[in-house]
């Protein structure tokens, strides 16, 4: 709602804004809603980003996705391989208004010389992620599967497609330490660590996992001892998707949460916090 976003810019006057808001969702919410998906993340970015510039604020950070890379980009994926290839069609649309997103802060700093920012993290999960069965992403969608399949008794989960695309994770906590690292860089370090054609940084660890060995990995947190089956009948979606985390790592900042470590801490939370089944 534009009117809404500022009028609230207007009156709160944030001297700093990090847009984390967004329409997300896994293969299934991304295939079955695209237009949602695309219409709803250009409307959230555009009015949070030009509200922003009309009322002064004094920096901004974007997140994006790591979705926004072509397809088949070289791995690990550097900065500039944004817009070097086709996209990845089951969730081309998220990736297309993220891109906007990226290209709309980096037009407000060449037009208005604003200090815009965008962040391009990799999949990110931990602590008060979304569990629902049809709009989660993969690790809290798995979690809950496996940990409802324990309690019904059930001797077998299985999962879309063929278990070998590669992906990266990043525990949300070390995301949040990342944005608060590159917001308190002066401007110049951060336009020395890009540039006006990329200027996004990749977040992550730099390191991916089989979704294979990942089921496997979560299985094992939840407690889960039964079979885990692979439906290759089910898209698999980008073959591998690993980011190239040189430039963020030179600015000072490391990812400190091992993968297993964040599976049992994302558990430990979902067993606490989880509702009735819906």
């Amino acid at each position: 709602n534009q009117a809404a976003v500022r009028s609230f810019m207007a009156s709160e006057r944030p001297d700093t804004l990090i847009i984390a808001a967004a329409r997300v969702g896994g293969i299934l919410a991304n295939a079955r809603f695209p237009a949602d998906f695309l219409y709803d993340n250009l409307m959230i970015e555009t009015n949070l980003i030009d509200a922003a510039f009309r009322n002064g604020v004094g920096r901004l950070l974007f997140l994006g996705s790591s979705c926004i890379y072509p397809r088949l980009a070289a791995q690990p994926i550097v900065e500039s391989e944004l817009l070097n290839g086709p996209l990845e069609p089951t969730n081309e649309a998220y990736a297309i208004a993220k891109i906007a997103g990226i290209k709309l802060c980096a037009a407000y700093n060449r037009q208005h010389a604003t200090d815009f920012r965008s962040f391009m993290p990799t999949n990110l999960y931990g602590p008060g992620d979304n569990f629902d069965p049809d709009g989660s992403h993969v690790i809290p969608g798995l979690m809950r599967r496996f940990h409802e399949a324990m309690e019904d008794g059930v001797g077998q989960v299985t999962v879309w497609g063929t278990g070998t695309p590669k992906r990266e994770f990043l525990h949300v906590d070390d995301m949040a330490r990342a944005a608060l690292h590159v917001l308190t860089l002066d401007k110049a370090d951060y336009d020395a660590a890009t540039s006006p054609t990329q200027s996004h940084l990749n977040v992550g660890t730099g390191i991916d996992i089989e979704i294979r060995a990942l089921a496997a990995m979560i299985a094992e947190v939840t407690g889960f001892k039964g079979r885990i089956l692979f439906d290759s009948s089910k898209p698999d979606g980008t073959p591998r998707k690993c980011l190239n985390t040189r430039a963020i790592k030179r600015l000072g900042w490391a990812p400190e949460i091992t993968l297993r470590d964040g599976l049992h801490s994302t558990y430990k939370w979902f067993r606490a916090n989880s509702l009735v089944r819906c």
